[in-house]
């Protein structure tokens, strides 16, 4: 059996595939399995041992339905038996209808709730955790779910990059969407907090996006932090973060990828809801559950209560608390 799984982004979301690449190989050891990816996140997936092939969209040279279309008829000629399309925007469709072999979908939430939800006449309800959802496409397949064992995998020379920073805490403020990051002035009194407790400096990652906050982490706890932003690729970030002794983020993808290797996560929630993720026992609930949170799917630009309150009443103190109690 030969077939064919489309998620062309984002980083957490292709992360979050991973469990149900993994049970479908176990379950049909010798099937053949090929990934869609866009290119610039070629490196989420690159390197994990139940995948045959990567395809890689790149949408500088492929965009437009023509271009799709031609995309696609060259993996038409790969003879797939079935396409799993745990994406379901336009793109993936175009590209799974020209492939024409039956395609498996997994259940996204309803369009309408999610317009209620952004008008503000309901609250946001998860239906059902985003990993189960893609295992949902596949039930046809009758696959083993055993958790929320993510993946994500890096080469020896990544892992020598960072060696220097072995046993380190690392935080990463950054997030897709404005209302999903905690903080920044609230990461500067925590890191403080962390390097007078666990006499280390915090590294700080994130990428270029990621520089203004850093700046003003920076200015709070002085010393107590350094600042890796910009200077790691995604490979020697998952390398460090396989090695740190703790990590405090957002809900974003270094969440996920610190999920991988079992590290003590710490992770802000607000808008978005945390019953999204079926949590690990390394994984640690940073959430105030503001009456008006969650309100979001993947965040936005901006709290449209004006108060932004789900994340401002966590603060560096209760924080810190929630941090020692896990790990002394």
């Amino acid at each position: 059996m030969k077939i064919l799984i489309i998620r062309l982004s984002s980083i957490g979301d292709i992360i979050l595939t991973t469990p149900v690449i993994k049970a479908f190989k176990e379950k049909y050891p010798e099937s053949q399995i090929d990934f869609l990816v866009l290119s610039q996140f070629r490196d989420t997936i690159r390197g994990n041992p139940y995948l045959n092939k990567v395809h890689l969209l790149d949408k500088n040279k492929n965009d437009g339905y023509s271009k799709i279309r031609e995309f696609a008829k060259g993996l038409k000629k790969e003879n797939y038996d079935y396409v799993f399309d745990l994406h379901d925007k336009l793109r993936s469709r175009i590209i799974s209808k020209t492939i024409g072999v039956k395609t498996y979908r997994y259940k996204k939430r309803k369009f309408w709730k999610s317009i209620l939800v952004k008008i503000g006449m309901i609250k946001y309800r998860v239906d059902n955790t985003i990993i189960k959802n893609y295992f949902g496409a596949f039930k046809d397949f009758k696959l083993d779910y055993n958790g929320e064992n993510l993946g994500f995998y890096f080469d020896e020379k990544d892992l020598e990059e960072v060696k220097d920073w072995k046993g380190y805490g690392v935080i990463a403020p950054g997030a897709s969407k404005e209302t999903k990051k905690w903080p920044a002035e609230y990461y500067g009194e925590l890191a403080e907090k962390l390097y007078l407790k666990y006499n280390k400096p915090v590294l700080i990652l994130g990428g270029t996006e990621d520089k203004g906050l850093a700046k003003i982490i920076m200015e709070k706890a002085k010393d107590g932090v350094i600042d890796l932003t910009e200077k790691l690729t995604l490979k020697e970030s998952g390398a460090l973060l396989s090695q740190s002794h703790y990590l405090v983020c957002n809900d974003s993808a270094p969440f996920h990828m610190g999920r991988a290797f079992k590290v003590p996560a710490f992770v802000f929630f607000g808008p978005t809801s945390p019953k999204m993720f079926e949590f690990n026992d390394t994984d640690n609930l940073m959430y105030h559950s503001e009456n008006c949170s969650p309100c979001s799917l993947h965040g936005d630009k901006k709290c449209n209560k004006g108060h932004f309150n789900c994340m401002r009443k966590v603060t560096p103190d209760m924080a810190m608390k929630i941090i020692e109690e896990n790990l002394g």
